[in-house]
């Protein structure tokens, strides 16, 4: 399966054009000093970018001959790679990206332009009878959605395709190819214009690149922040360093939409992306970027020590928790309680408090997810109701009784966990089916949204054996789905199984020896991407008297991305691990495990593991627990802390992570 991903990252390279560099027309255009009006430097969303409406169309041009110096033919196999912010146009109106224009005959010898819907790569062509434009059109790349973007046209003959923020290429064989001696003697570049004002670009451009002889997006992808991909940025539009008379932001003319809210922790949605908050009580300013506040000035926090904030009494022993937050409506914990009521927790006046009691059947795990405006939360059911009947069921919030109520029942067999996810904007919800009777060897199923009956229907099944666990990711334009095999009737010494969407299915990518399997975690340092198995049991029916352990190493493994496969990383002895959870405090990275049984006592210290770079994750704190089972990190506006169940008695721990 990794030949057909390693088929796509593979780079075609013309030998003549190998040693070429990659030109930074945006670079070359700017103009050395802010003498040309109209040019401003405007962040959006936290980037920069140049705004060009106001310019004048001659104010980002410059000479071909300045980079085609030793020779005047347009390379015939290239790849322009750009990144822009495109505003919302009424329909009809095209606006240039960039163009070429032979000055003398005034004639568009190669151009980017689009449309609400389209995008043109346009291009001369001749013939012994004459010249013509040619004129490439791509349908519908999502451009006009007023976010950044960032586009790889790759052109080779009669070959072209577009890539959109690293994801499958839009590809066009086109009956005209691209000319093998296209002459730009005399010709200059024109950055947002067609040398005219007609057709002048008013979004932001944040990047211009020319690649000759090779397609750019193996250079680019995969990529975590896939919309802002970097071939080459301009100096004027990277980070603020060095010192004042240094920075060549000051050169320009500067703006960005400005707002600092003071105050408790506001939201960050989309409204207030790229705005400011300034926290007085921790003396930090926060900026919001996504749905996340991120440290901009403050006094660099770290983790003191951990203090029990709240013991959460629970209706019965609590096996897996699910904290969420539900728009206008607050913070929430769900609790998957053993009896048959398991029940919903707000977070009110710095405490969680009883909200609603659900009935459930040996509830296992909660799962929360969004569909469009609608939220909601399933319940993996491992026993049968009273009547026999073996489901799982799903909720759904109410906003005028501002509870949630039964929405869609779903048959499973002895359900341990839900994953939803995304997957090309269709809706997923798969289940984890641990066993039926004594059979743990079952399918388990990947259910799909239909938004015509707008209830969940099964979609594909995946073999698995003891499932426990799902964890679904994202590496660039890839979907992964990890799923955590348990135990197979004789040993839980088996493979564990990641898959990968391709063609409309998850195929499997990888396989894991594991132990026991019951939780996988996903997280990523950096560009760095990780996966760690949480190991709970060594055991062999066979071998009973010799191999049932419970201490066993849990793994952590990391993406090597070059050899396209997850790879060992660092081993942890752990007892009986359930659960890891990833969690950051201040520049810090953390892990915290689920202990649960050494073999002997359920009264096990769980471990939080800090980040130490070369060193990998190392124990700093040592926290007393009872049969842990789930680990939750939530942050509110007094602060950050985490949340522990317990599986052997019905009191689970809201803990404060105290920090300096």
């Amino acid at each position: 399966m990794a030949d057909r991903i390693s088929s796509y990252l593979e780079p075609t390279i013309n030998p003549k054009w190998r040693y070429l560099r990659p030109l930074d027309i945006l670079a070359e255009a700017i103009p050395p000093h802010s003498a040309a009006g109209g040019i401003r430097v405007t962040q959006a969303h936290g980037v920069r970018g140049l705004q060009l409406s106001a310019a004048a169309p001659h104010a980002l041009s410059f000479p071909a001959s300045r980079i085609f110096f030793r020779c005047d033919l347009f390379p015939e196999e290239f790849s322009i790679v750009i990144t822009l912010k495109v505003p919302n146009l009424p329909p009809k109106k095209n606006e240039y990206l960039f163009t070429v224009v032979a000055e003398e005959a005034d004639a568009l010898l190669l151009g980017l332009r689009y449309s609400p819907t389209r995008l043109h790569f346009l291009f001369l062509s001749q013939d012994p009878a004459g010249a013509w434009q040619t004129r490439v059109t791509f349908h519908s790349p999502a451009l006009t959605d007023s976010e950044w973007h960032t586009l790889v046209l790759a052109v080779s003959e009669e070959s072209f395709s577009l890539t959109t923020d690293c994801g499958l290429p839009l590809d066009i064989m086109a009956d005209v190819p691209f000319p093998a001696t296209l002459s730009v003697r005399g010709a200059r570049f024109f950055i947002g214009s067609r040398k005219r004002t007609k057709g002048l670009f008013t979004g932001l451009v944040r990047q211009l690149v020319l690649l000759p002889g090779s397609d750019a997006t193996p250079r680019l992808c995969p990529c975590r922040s896939a919309e802002l991909a970097v071939l080459s940025i301009p100096p004027v539009l990277q980070g603020l360093t060095g010192k004042p008379e240094d920075n060549e932001v000051l050169k320009y003319p500067y703006e960005t939409d400005m707002k600092v809210t003071l105050g408790s922790r506001p939201p960050c949605t989309k409204e207030e992306d790229a705005q400011f908050w300034f926290d007085a009580s921790q003396k930090g300013l926060f900026l919001c970027v996504g749905s996340e506040w991120v440290s901009v000035l403050a006094a660099r926090e770290k983790l003191d020590y951990v203090e029990e904030h709240q013991s959460l009494f629970t209706n019965s022993e609590t096996l897996g928790i699910e904290v969420f937050a539900i728009p206008e409506a607050g913070l929430f914990v769900a609790a998957a309680n053993r009896k048959t009521t398991s029940a919903i927790y707000k977070w009110t006046d710095g405490k969680f408090a009883s909200y609603q009691n659900i009935r459930t059947h040996q509830a296992q795990s909660w799962r929360h997810f969004t569909i469009g405006k609608k939220v909601f939360l399933a319940v993996a059911n491992f026993e049968p109701n009273e009547k026999g009947q073996e489901f799982s069921v799903i909720y759904k919030w109410s906003q005028t009784k501002l509870r949630f109520t039964p929405y869609q029942r779903v048959p499973t067999h002895s359900a341990r966990d839900w994953e939803a996810f995304k997957v090309a904007g269709e809706h997923f919800l798969a289940v984890a089916n641990h066993r039926e009777g004594d059979n743990h060897n079952i399918d388990s199923v990947i259910y799909k949204w239909n938004p015509r009956t707008r209830l969940f229907e099964a979609n594909q099944t995946i073999a698995t054996s003891g499932a426990y666990d799902w964890e679904f990711f994202t590496v660039g334009p890839y979907s992964f789905l990890a799923v955590a095999n348990a135990f197979n009737g004789r040993s839980t010494k088996l493979h564990s199984h990641l898959y990968v969407w391709l063609f409309g299915s998850f195929q499997l990518f990888q396989a894991f020896l594991t132990f026991g399997a019951a939780d996988w975690e996903v997280f990523h340092i950096g560009e760095r991407v990780f996966l760690a198995v949480a190991n709970s049991h060594s055991y062999d029916v066979e071998m009973q008297a010799h191999n049932d352990s419970y201490v066993v190493n849990s793994v952590i493994y990391e993406l090597n991305v070059t050899a396209q496969t997850f790879v060992k990383f660092q081993e942890i002895p752990t007892c009986s691990a359930l659960d890891w959870e990833f969690f950051s405090v201040g520049e810090d990275y953390f892990l915290v495990v689920a202990n649960s049984f050494d073999g002997n006592s359920f009264s096990v210290n769980s471990i939080i593991y800090r980040w130490q770079g070369y060193e990998g994750f190392v124990a700093v704190h040592s926290l007393p627990t009872f049969g842990c089972r789930d680990w939750e990190a939530f942050r509110t506006a007094a602060g950050s802390y985490l949340l522990y169940s317990s599986a052997k008695e019905p009191r689970s721990r809201v803990l404060k992570l105290r920090t300096g």
